[in-house]
């Protein structure tokens, strides 16, 4: 054989003659194993699907098997439940308002629209008032003449820091 980087004629026919060796072994050792002739093996799907990234496909027996054991499972838990009476404190704790409650708060808001409609203060459920804010301070503005004896002591000032700032030499 020489070590050319393209095979000769006779190579290829070697090689082509090998290739149809190996595929008829192929599939007599899938006909010995149980294969099918497409070359996948019927004993193991989920691990070529694994080898593969993919899901195996669950058969329609399958799906049913294991929806049937699902139900059975709830069914369990259901009838578990109903044997069981409920405990004081869940049955002391109703949500939702009684009929007393509803009314009272229906007059609260009547007379709460009421006033807001007269244009009154809310009235509260108690007859305190609420503690209202001091007001805002008004904020200081500076007269004429302040300004001006403002503008004189800055002036001031600064001819006091010119004076005393040393004069660079020339």
């Amino acid at each position: 054989m020489t070590n050319s980087h393209t095979p000769t004629i006779d190579q290829l026919k070697k090689g082509i003659a090998l290739a149809e060796q190996i595929q008829s072994l192929k599939a007599q050792l899938a006909a010995i194993l149980g294969a099918s002739p497409s070359g996948r093996s019927t004993a193991a799907p989920a691990a070529e699907h694994k080898a593969k990234g993919g899901r195996p496909k669950l058969s329609a027996a399958g799906r049913a098997r294991i929806a049937a054991a699902q139900r059975a499972r709830w069914a369990k838990l259901k009838a578990g439940k109903t044997g069981k009476k409920k405990s004081a404190k869940s049955a002391a704790k109703k949500s939702g308002l009684t009929a007393a409650g509803r009314a009272r708060l229906a007059a609260a808001m009547k007379a709460r629209w009421a006033a807001r409609k007269r244009g009154a203060a809310t009235p509260t459920a108690k007859a305190t008032k609420a503690p209202t804010k001091a007001p805002a301070k008004k904020k200081r503005q500076l007269t004429p003449e302040g300004r001006a004896k403002l503008a004189a002591m800055m002036k001031a000032r600064w001819a006091a820091r010119k004076q005393a700032a040393p004069t660079p030499a020339s």
